[in-house]
């Protein structure tokens, strides 16, 4: 018993030996007030909490299926049953994810350092400087971003604010040194006009020429704040937008193979065309590709009628 007593301070749960009963008791303040939700409110937590507390979902946020679960209980039977159905016939589905296996403490270590504002000390295992990496963190924020878990904060190697996948951190340790955000700091300014998550200078104007048969797909989705999109007769598109680097925007192009074309700039169409030639180079085809396309292109190509000269004439018996 008294482990678990000492498990729940830890936590920073409150409690109080009731000198009557001789007890312990949690403070009724401690737990959240009672919530008067509409339909539609208690519907969006539920589905949301139940489908991203799938641990595969959203790594770390399994605590939200038991809250949807609390919600449903205390919800009239009637209206319990409704969203039941209802629930078990909404889903979201998002892109596979970093399951984080192994990452539940550090991330719970994480969250602990940015809500005190504490910093920390980390071993971060580095795939771009290809060795193991010692910094002082500041920690800012947390975000979710694509596949994974990442922590954005002021580093003491680099002296700048950097981004860190939570999956890649050995090691970590909270100090008793308390930090402060940069002023007006956001996540939102941090990324700029990156596509994704890495903000590169400089900004770039784009523009890229989607065919026919991907042009609506790409058109239907916010890829990026900046995008534009131009309807041409022929059903392409023009596709335009203002990024921040190309290392990341490159995979999402070759994605659409030969049914999207760089138009410009001259520095992402040569990127683009470096990677497509690895996969020429990686498949052998060099040389083998362009024999097979000239024979298959003389084997389709229809032949030209033959034409009469001058004078002559083609009969026909009926």
């Amino acid at each position: 018993m008294f482990r678990d007593l000492a498990t729940l301070k830890e936590a920073g749960v409150p409690l109080f030996c009731d000198p009557e009963t001789g007890n312990y008791c949690v403070p009724g303040t401690y737990f959240l007030p009672p919530t008067n939700f509409t339909t539609e409110e208690a519907l969006a937590v539920i589905v949301l909490c139940h489908e991203l507390g799938d641990q595969e979902s959203l790594p770390f946020y399994e605590a939200a299926s038991a809250a949807a679960i609390k919600l449903e209980n205390v919800l009239p039977k009637r209206l319990r049953d409704y969203l039941r159905r209802l629930t078990d016939r909404v889903h979201i589905q998002l892109d596979t994810t970093n399951p984080l296996k192994g990452k539940k403490r550090t991330y719970a270590h994480l969250m602990r350092a940015v809500g005190e504002r504490k910093m920390i000390r980390i071993s971060y295992d580095s795939y771009t400087d290809n060795q193991v990496l010692q910094t002082k963190l500041a920690p800012y924020s947390l975000l979710f971003s694509r596949r994974s878990w990442y922590v954005i904060g002021r580093s003491s190697l680099h002296q700048e604010v950097r981004t860190f996948n939570v999956g890649r951190i050995l090691n970590l340790e909270i100090t008793s040194e308390k930090f402060q955000r940069i002023k007006g700091f956001t996540v939102e300014k941090y990324l700029g006009n990156a596509w994704s998550i890495i903000n590169e200078k400089p900004v770039s104007s784009i523009e890229i020429e989607f065919s026919p048969l991907v042009a609506r797909n790409v058109s239907d989705v916010l890829w990026h704040k900046t995008q534009k999109i131009i309807e041409r007769r022929d059903g392409s598109i023009l596709f335009q937008a203002k990024v921040a680097g190309f290392n990341e925007i490159v995979w999402w192009i070759l994605g659409y193979g030969g049914h999207a074309k760089v138009l410009k700039p001259k520095a992402l169409q040569n990127m683009v065309a470096q990677e497509a030639q690895k996969m020429v180079t990686l498949y052998g085809f060099d040389t083998e590709l362009k024999t097979n396309l000239e024979k298959t292109s003389k084997k389709t190509t229809p032949k030209s009628p033959k034409r009469l000269s001058k004078g002559s004439s083609k009969s026909t018996k009926g």
